[in-house]
């Protein structure tokens, strides 16, 4: 009997539209395309709402964020899920071992979970927030990372990843007006949240004090700083201090460090973002540790 050349050719359409989408997916997993904007996506997905999370819970993605996290002895975890192909990336050789609850799940279920915009990359790992820090601990760190009211979660993650490449002690930001523990700031930051404390206080004067008990000279950056900050810098034991995206820093905070200054650039520009000056502040801090070692 002969075969109908219509239903062999929407046979091949359905098998290469399959094909498709797993190679759409599996790319999404990857990160090397975004989740489909809001607007491009089913209505049931355009109106997504975040399902309620406990003050207790904390929902982190992304491979390097969960590995991380994996590794951390210090968090608890509650519950992995992930995609088979996920689960190869991230290099589980017994979900068994994890000792907690594991489900396998396809990236549309991670899509509903955490919104069309977090790029998951097919995991997600749910925990409870890491302990809480105190300045008192930070007594043998010669390098720490004061942020005054940096509210976006992608900058503060930026600079945290910073921080640990310069060897930072912690970084230090206030309660108020700063991004809490989040899968944002966590996938931002790519598994350095679980290398570095997140120390968040009530009030910042008052912790600048309390570095300068601890034998910390703090430097304050701003753009109208008097004096380079390579000039400025002194002391065998340095907090820096940076503003926030639009004011930079406060008044009080301004009168609270040891002293203020600049990052020099020649260029027409004068500022950067906060990351990107936090990054440079840290080279060249180091530097200086390097020279009083």
């Amino acid at each position: 009997m002969a075969k109908d050349p219509k239903t062999d050719k929407t046979a091949r359409d359905t098998h290469y539209a399959t094909l498709r989408r797993q190679v759409r997916d599996a790319k999404r997993e990857r990160g090397e395309i975004p989740t489909p904007a809001p607007q491009t996506r089913r209505k049931s997905n355009a109106d997504w709402t975040p399902p309620p999370i406990a003050p207790d819970q904390v929902f982190l993605y992304g491979l390097h964020t969960v590995r991380a996290a994996l590794d951390n002895p210090e968090r608890k975890l509650i519950k992995l899920s992930a995609t088979q192909n996920a689960l190869v990336r991230l290099e589980i050789a017994s979900v068994e071992n994890l000792g907690i609850p594991f489900e396998t799940v396809t990236p549309q279920d991670l899509d509903k979970a955490l919104g069309p915009d977090a790029i998951h990359q097919g995991v997600m790992l749910e925990t409870r927030p890491l302990p809480v820090r105190r300045l008192e601990a930070l007594k043998d760190s010669p390098l720490l990372l004061v942020l005054d009211q940096v509210t976006d979660p992608h900058n503060v993650g930026a600079i945290m990843r910073s921080a640990v490449a310069f060897g930072a002690g912690a970084v230090i930001t206030t309660q108020r007006h700063s991004p809490t523990e989040s899968g944002v700031l966590a996938k931002s930051a790519s598994g350095a949240l679980e290398m570095i404390p997140y120390i968040q206080v009530t009030n910042l004067a008052g912790a600048l004090g309390e570095l300068h008990d601890l034998g910390f000279f703090t430097i304050g950056l701003d753009s109208e700083g008097p004096a380079p900050m390579e000039d400025m810098l002194q002391g065998s034991r340095v907090a820096l201090v940076l503003g926030s995206e639009g004011k930079g820093l406060r008044q009080k905070t301004r009168e609270t460090v040891s002293a203020l200054a600049r990052l020099d650039m020649p260029g027409a520009i004068k500022s950067l973002n906060v990351s990107n000056a936090a990054a440079i502040a840290l080279y060249a801090t180091r530097q200086h540790l390097a020279r009083k070692a």
